[in-house]
Order: structure tokens, then sequence, then C-alpha cells
């Protein structure tokens, strides 16, 4: 009595079209094999992109550490 009940589905006739094609298989090679190639070229730009912000900021901080000591060895030159 409290079973929910499915509704009848009319089965249609499986019917067969001649001038239906069977679907083509693509030319050449699947992308499949170049997934790991191109998961390892995003890594490495990475990395790259990482150590060359790395470089840089240390550029920037030893022209600082430059500027700095250049100032203070010529102002006890100057006392």
């Amino acid at each position: 009595m409290f079973r929910p009940q499915l509704p009848d589905i009319p089965h249609l006739p499986m019917t067969i079209d001649p001038h239906c094609q069977a679907p083509v298989q693509p030319a050449g090679r699947p992308l499949t094999p170049y997934a790991g190639a191109v998961a390892a070229v995003v890594v490495v730009g990475i990395v790259l992109t990482a150590l060359l912000a790395a470089v840089a900021v240390t550029a920037v901080s030893v022209a600082v550490a430059a500027v700095v000591l250049r100032s203070l060895v010529s102002n006890a030159n100057r006392r």
C-alpha cells in the first residue's frame, strides 16, 4: 500500500535505419600519450618561473644591501 510504484513505460520497437552509418574512427594517433608530456612541460615551466622569481628577489635584495653599505661607507669617510 505504501510502496512507491514506477509508472509503466511503453517500450518502442527497435528499428535499424538502413541510411544510418557507423561512426568513423578518427585518422591519426589519439592524444592520450601526449598528456604526460604536456604535464611535464607545465611542471618544468612552473619550476623555472619560480627559480626566475627567486633570482629576481635575490638580485633586488643584494642591490638594496649594496646601496645601504655604500651610503654607510661614504658617510664614514666624510666624518
